[in-house]
C-alpha cells in the first residue's frame, strides 16, 4: 500500500494548532503521522472472564496508544478490535497473546479480518457490554 494519503493527511493535520482539534481527532492526526494504520479483530480464548481482563485490555491499549474496542462473549472469551500504527497494533497483538491481566490464563488468541486501513473507525478504546 502506498502511504502517500496518509503522508497528505498528517501535513494537512500539521497546520491545524493542536488546540482546535478535538481529542479524538488529535490522537487520530498522530497515529496518521505514526505510520501506516493496521486494524486487526481478535479473540482470547482461557480464563479471561472474571478476571480483570477488559479492564486491563483498556489500560494497555490506552498506555501503547490504540484504539477500539474490547468485550466478553456468551461463549466465555472475550472478543475485540484494535486499531492504530502498524508496529503499536503488533504489540497490543503480542500482549493480548502472551499476558493479559495478573489473574488470567491465556490459552489463545485468534487474530482476524488484520489490514491497513486509511483511517481510524475509533477516537479511543473502551469497554462494550
Amino acid at each position: 500500500m502506498c502511504p502517500l494519503p496518509l503522508l497528505a493527511a498528517a501535513v494537512a493535520a500539521s497546520r491545524i494548532p493542536l488546540r482546535l482539534l478535538g481529542r479524538g481527532l488529535a490522537t487520530a492526526a498522530a497515529m496518521s503521522a505514526a505510520g501506516r494504520l493496521k486494524t486487526v479483530d481478535y479473540e482470547v480464548f482461557g480464563r479471561v472472564q472474571g478476571v480483570c481482563f477488559r479492564m486491563y485490555t483498556e489500560g494497555e491499549a490506552k498506555k501503547i496508544g490504540v484504539v477500539g474496542w474490547v468485550k466478553n462473549t456468551s461463549k466465555g472469551t472475550v472478543t475485540g478490535q484494535v486499531q492504530g500504527p502498524e508496529e503499536k497494533v503488533d504489540s497490543m497483538m503480542s500482549w493480548l497473546c502472551k499476558v493479559g491481566s495478573p489473574s488470567s490464563r491465556i490459552d489463545r488468541t485468534n487474530f482476524s479480518n488484520e489490514k491497513f486501513i486509511s483511517k481510524l473507525d475509533y477516537s479511543d478504546f473502551s469497554i462494550r457490554y
